[in-house]
């Protein structure tokens, strides 16, 4: 029996996007004794505009939204999928959909490149690659404006399924992790860039003190004992990593960005930064009528003269509670998930040296009409990213997914597939990527959104010849 994604009970917006299969049967959210046998063509239709929501008690607070939604619809998609995603604007100001993590072609890829102004229409159109089941979302990326815009609320989760998930008897959750600050009139609080709290945000990334997720503050969620379930994370935040824990118990860690390990990693913890997901299962050994807490552990990522007076305080972020049931036989779970094989790093013929600095990559603000980096297709290099600051930056390449090699010198345990990286203050991460196809020009960039919004991104061309 395949079981997939439901929307979590304590968020009934969270609905998943009505899909027009072409080619085959309708589908929004497939029954669980449905399995894909060919690839479909899937429509979907959405729409940016102004909404309102209570994020206060007794306040509206206008937003943007998609779909009419905060977060947007969740999109399910399979390996081998033909998406047409038409995409309207109906926003009073110039926006884009990324598809963050995704390989699509150029004109897809919802970068600056291809703006979509007030009114218009823009129509994308990709094929889900075989081999990238995982967790993904959905955020613009208009230039110079992405932070107010996810600020506002415009990003979504997108789960994309292969026909042998290993874990698909599994319950899951999906979990879009936000945060954000009110004015006192309910409003979001974007503040002018000049003012102390603009510089701060500028420097640090916004952050505010309401933790969401979903759109909630701190949920509730159940769980049967001796249940197992796999849960999605999503750091859509666009300056705050999360410590995750859940107190008294470890997980398993099984994915990230591009989807499954080869093999499950019992952890304490995981960080996750801006723009990362995570993939981990949830194993119900607490007691019926019992309860205990996703929580946020202390985690300092920042330069010392602008970290927050409560950095070092562990937050909440939802309420894991136990069901009354009869606990259930734990079910079990296959030693290995799938083969990730590692690119040879004697396959490359270059090595890029990216140096971030607090505002600026190798020196320079971003400039939409220079190319910071050529290569070509079919191509594999070496990036070698360095951070000579005293604070995070989580760095994101649009287009192609990667390997990282090392971090600080020490080799990375095992392969895994990611699009973005987190490099701590003063540290230096080594990644392997192959341009596989798609000719074009991609951003790479800090997903810490102020920093983005301010320059700190560059252009990758590869090229077709």
């Amino acid at each position: 029996m395949r079981r997939i994604v439901t929307p979590l009970s304590v968020a009934p917006w969270m609905a998943v996007l009505a899909c027009t299969a072409v080619a085959g049967a309708a589908r929004a959210q497939l029954s669980p004794d449905v399995a894909p046998v060919e690839p479909r063509k899937v429509e979907v239709s959405l729409t940016a505009a102004r909404s309102s929501l209570a994020l206060r008690a007794g306040t509206s607070t206008p937003v943007f939204s998609y779909n009419g939604t905060v977060p947007g619809p969740a999109l399910e998609f399979f390996e081998g999928d033909e998406v047409v995603i038409t995409f309207r604007n109906d926003l009073p100001v110039e926006t884009t959909v990324h598809w963050h993590g995704f390989h699509v072609p150029f004109d897809a890829d919802g970068s600056p490149f291809h703006p979509v102004a007030p009114g218009e229409t823009y129509e994308y159109r990709f094929t889900v690659p075989r081999g990238t089941a995982g967790t993904y979302w959905y955020h613009p990326h208009p230039n110079h404006r992405t932070g107010p815009q996810v600020a506002r609320g415009l990003y979504g989760a997108i789960v994309v399924r292969a026909a042998d998930d290993p874990l698909a008897a599994l319950p899951e959750q999906v979990l879009i992790l936000s945060d954000n600050r009110l004015t006192e009139a309910g409003e979001i609080d974007l503040p002018d860039p000049h003012s102390m709290h603009g510089r701060r945000d500028r420097e640090n990334g916004r952050e505010g003190e309401l933790l969401l997720v979903n759109g909630q503050v701190m949920p509730t969620l159940t769980i049967r004992s001796g249940e197992v379930q796999r849960w999605r994370v999503i750091n859509a935040s666009a300056g705050r990593s999360y410590r995750l824990a859940l107190a008294g118990q470890t997980l398993l860690h099984v994915g990230s960005d591009g989807g499954l390990f080869e093999r499950p990693v019992e952890v304490a913890e995981l960080l996750v930064s801006p723009s990362e997901r995570v993939e981990f299962l949830v194993r119900g050994t607490g007691a019926p009528g019992s309860s205990t807490v996703l929580q946020a552990l202390p985690y300092d990522r920042y330069v010392p003269q602008t970290r927050p007076d409560n950095w070092n305080q562990t937050r909440g972020l939802a309420t894991l509670t136990y069901s009354a049931d009869t606990p259930m036989t734990p079910p079990m779970l296959p030693p290995t998930l799938r083969k990730v094989e590692r690119i040879d790093t004697a396959l490359a013929t270059a090595t890029r040296v990216v140096v971030l600095s607090q505002g600026l990559i190798n020196g320079k603000q971003m400039d939409m009409s220079r190319v910071d980096v050529s290569s070509t297709v079919g191509a594999t290099e070496i990036w070698q990213v360095e951070n000579l600051v005293g604070m995070d930056h989580p760095f994101h390449l649009h287009g192609f997914r990667f390997q990282v090699i090392d971090r600080n010198g020490v080799p990375e345990p095992f392969a895994s597939w990611k699009d973005a990286v987190n490099v701590p203050k003063h540290e230096t991460a080594r990644f392997i990527v192959t341009y596989d196809d798609f000719p074009g020009k991609w951003m790479f960039h800090c997903h810490i959104l102020d920093h983005e919004d301010h320059g700190m991104m560059g252009i990758l061309e590869v090229r077709s010849d």
